[in-house]
């Protein structure tokens, strides 16, 4: 494709260089990084099986554990990985158990899958169970599971008692 004169030739290399040179710093990085890494989109941030993370984690982003977490976890979508623990709340818009969660799970989408073990409620908008999953808590269906036990809106949480004038 190339010859050893057309490299030494200074005249043709300079001018196609050129118009090429100003251009490049500004146009190489965006589509370097496009087809990767869409403004907006990153992947998920992955917690390795030899990991062990004490206390809680918040992302508006996704998260996959496949360590153990002691601690509460709020992201966007959470999968727990066969080999995780998650000893705490989860909450997020779409969550995949594979592994173990002892804690309440709250989202708009929950799924067990047939190696998921889960002890404490879930709170969903939707839930899918697959044949082998297993489970000890309550499930309860609500509109909007992720308002649930937040103090500021005026929601009540679930294990808050109820106020006096309701007990009469």
């Amino acid at each position: 494709m190339f010859s050893k004169s057309r490299i030494n030739e200074p005249g043709p290399k300079a001018e196609v260089e050129k118009p090429k040179t100003p251009e490049t710093p500004m146009t190489k990085p965006s589509m370097d990084f496009t087809p990767t890494a869409p403004k907006g989109k990153a992947s998920a941030s992955v917690l390795s099986s030899d990991l062990t993370v004490v206390g809680n984690l918040r992302t508006t982003g996704d998260i996959q554990v496949e360590g153990t977490v002691e601690g509460d976890i709020r992201a966007h979508l959470l999968t727990v990985g066969e080999s995780a623990t998650i000893r705490g709340e989860i909450v997020a818009d779409d969550i995949v158990v594979n592994g173990r969660v002892i804690g309440r799970v709250r989202g708009l989408k929950v799924r067990l899958t047939s190696t998921a073990r889960v002890e404490g409620d879930i709170i969903h908008k939707t839930i899918a169970i697959e044949s082998g999953a297993h489970f000890e808590g309550s499930v309860q269906r609500q509109e909007d599971p992720l308002a649930n036990g937040r103090s500021p809106g005026g929601a009540v949480r679930l294990d808050t008692p109820a106020p006096a004038a309701d007990a009469e």
